[in-house]
Formats: C-alpha cells, structure tokens, sequence
C-alpha cells in the first residue's frame, strides 16, 4: 500500500513538473523554434530519465517486501552475528591478526600487505599468486580485502571448501587461530547439530561473562596494588 501512494505521488509529481514545463513563457522571445524544439526535448528526455529511475527504484521496493529480492547488505557488519560458526574469542584472534597486517590503517588489506603477510607466515607468494587469493574472497571487486572477506577465508577454510594448494588455505592454516567449526557445520550428525545450535548463544554469553570477570579481576588487583602503596607510603612518612 505504501509503495503504491509513493508511486502515486510521483506520477503526480512528474505531470505537474510536465505542465509546468510547456506553461512556463520562454525567457527569450528572439529564440528560433528549433532551439525550442531541442529544449523541449531535452526537457522531455530528463523526465522519462527520471520518471524511469524513479520506477526501478519503486520496482526493487515493492521486490524487496515481497520477498522476491535481497535488500544491499549494509556497509557495517556485525561479525559475531554474521559468523556464527567461530566463537567470539576466534573472531577477536582474527580482527588482531588482520589489524597486524593492516600497517595502512585503512580497514584493508591490499596487494603489499598480503605479500607481507604471506613473507611472515613462511608462504611467500608470486604476484599472480597474491591476486588469485585475493579474487577468490573479493566480493566488492575493490581489489583488496576487507575484515569480512578476511573472515571468510577462515569460513572457507573450515568448511573445506579451499583447494590443498590454495594460498588462502596456506593462510588459514599457518595463522595459529583455530579455525575448527564449532557450530552446525562441525556437528557430526543431526542431533549433535541440534544440541550445538542451541547452546551457542549460552556460549557466547558466557565468554562475554569470563571477559567482564576478568576486567574485574583486573580492577580488584589495581585496586590492592594503590592500596598497598598508600600504606607504604604512609609508613616511609610518619
């Protein structure tokens, strides 16, 4: 229903800017009727082009609460809900290695970077080789990778669907980040599917858990050390 009043309103829209257009007096009375002419084409071609774009743009819309079409993913990407399969400790294993690699500060990943990273981890590459990796996870085609496509490395890499002498697999595997699939994909059977699915979000919760009692482990021990010192210092000046 909304899309056919926005639509509405747009036809409207378009037939008044149409009327305007030929009521509108022409500014310069000395101008010959085939530049009028050319104007009014001009006028006419900027309408249908706008009235088209218009009519896609309604198209995908209407495409899109019907469930015939996917909205663009976003920009921003939320990797502990779009990787499900890893464990938060896993994910934060892989935004450190990738932030490593990453010397130009950029959020990617480029040619020289990735060469450097492959130099480190013992599997030096050749140019062609370092661009293959690349275009295999490259879904934007910019050439370089982001921190998404750098997770869908390891994604790839345990779902086995790397070849043996891929430079990617080589990467995943001399990363030192355990890349095993603790979700659904890993299960053994149905059941085991089952029983893991269900207990990831109680997982998750847990590390999150373990890493706020660790903070306040932390601050406990901060805490005692300024305490301790206090006294100490105390002790030195009476």
């Amino acid at each position: 229903m909304a899309s056919q009043e926005l639509a509405q309103k747009l036809q409207r829209r378009l037939q008044l800017e149409e009327s305007g257009a030929e009521a509108a007096p022409d500014p310069s009375p000395a101008r010959g009727g085939q530049e009028q002419e050319q104007e009014q084409e001009r006028r006419g071609s900027l309408t249908a082009s706008a009235g088209a774009e218009l009519s896609a743009k309604l198209c995908r819309r209407q495409d899109i609460n019907e469930g015939a079409a996917q909205p663009r993913r976003a920009a921003v990407f939320n990797p502990y809900t779009e990787f499900k399969e890893f464990s938060r400790r896993q994910i934060k294993d892989m935004e450190r290695m990738f932030r490593l690699y990453d010397s130009g500060r950029d959020g990617y990943i480029d040619l020289m970077e990735l060469k450097l990273m492959m130099e480190k981890l013992g599997a030096p590459q050749t140019h062609l080789g370092l661009k293959n990796m690349i275009k295999e996870v490259d879904e934007d085609f910019d050439g370089k990778l982001s921190f998404r496509e750098f997770l869908l490395i390891f994604r790839k890499a345990a779902a086995g669907e790397l070849e043996e002498d891929s430079g990617l697999l080589a990467l995943a595997k001399l990363s030192e980040i355990d890349v095993s699939i603790e979700g659904v994909k890993g299960a053994k059977n149905f059941f085991e599917a089952k029983a893991q699915a269900l207990s990831s979000a109680s997982k998750f919760e847990a590390e999150i858990r373990a890493e706020q009692d660790e903070r306040k482990r932390e601050e406990e021990e901060r805490k005692h050390r300024r305490a301790a010192f206090r006294e100490l210092k105390s002790a030195f000046t009476q």
